[in-house]
């Protein structure tokens, strides 16, 4: 993959794909998405420094879930439900979020957030490793979300893109990895996930069967379409 050459060494903390004031102005188009119980969990998220995606790529995901009539979409990896409360809305009753994560904790949290959304009903969440409870089910999704340990998104892509219908989604948060997918000189988090990053992003744009898009909001979504012919 060709990068841009970084004359110095930068700290992938500062890259910003999205100019802080358009982030900034798109948040103000979406203040009508204002729930108490997201402002709680975002509230929650900051306090603790937990990683969600925040309002703006859960506006998009809500609305990507809606444009292909979502009822069934596997999470691997979903935190305390953060990204759960945008796919839950769209699938109504009659359809289910399966919800993964390691921490039971964080089921209890979510739990709770969904409950007073009046979302819980709507979400199956299981507590273990994403990829295992992945292999327990059969059906076809929908959409499959992937925001894992980032060192696992090659793999995840690859058990997952077989199992999405066609004109259904993939879409993994993350992609841009803080601007170091985009760099030769990057101080990563876990040694190796930069890497696996830059791979799963590969993957998936130089596979036939998908129409990709990168949305470079926030951390940078990836959307994988695949496709009906």
């Amino acid at each position: 993959m060709t990068k841009i050459q970084s004359p110095t060494t930068i700290n992938p903390t500062v890259i910003a794909p999205v100019d802080p004031a358009i982030e900034n102005y798109m948040r103000g188009l979406v203040r009508h998405t204002d729930h108490p119980v997201l402002v709680e969990m975002e509230a929650l998220a900051k306090q603790h420094n937990f990683p969600i995606i925040g309002r703006l790529v859960g506006v998009f995901i809500e609305n990507l879930a809606k444009m292909v009539n979502a009822k069934q979409v596997f999470e691997f990896g979903s935190g305390y439900g953060y990204s759960a409360y945008w796919f839950a809305k769209v699938v109504g009753q009659d359809g289910r979020v399966v919800c993964t994560d390691g921490d039971s904790l964080n089921k209890d949290k979510a739990e709770q957030y969904l409950s007073s959304a009046k979302l819980w009903g709507n979400v199956e969440f299981h507590v273990g490793i994403a990829q295992e409870i992945f292999k327990q089910t059969n059906e076809m999704f929908d959409i499959c979300y992937n925001d894992v340990d980032k060192g696992d998104y090659p793999a995840v892509w690859q058990m997952a893109k077989d199992r999405i219908r066609p004109g259904g989604l993939y879409i993994a948060d993350n992609v841009l990895w803080h601007g170091r997918v985009a760099v030769d000189d990057f101080v990563d988090v876990v040694p190796g996930w930069t890497e696996a990053i830059a791979e799963h992003n590969q993957l998936i744009f130089n596979d036939p069967a998908f129409d990709t898009f990168l949305n470079p909001t926030r951390d940078g979504v990836i959307v994988a379409r695949r496709k009906t012919v």
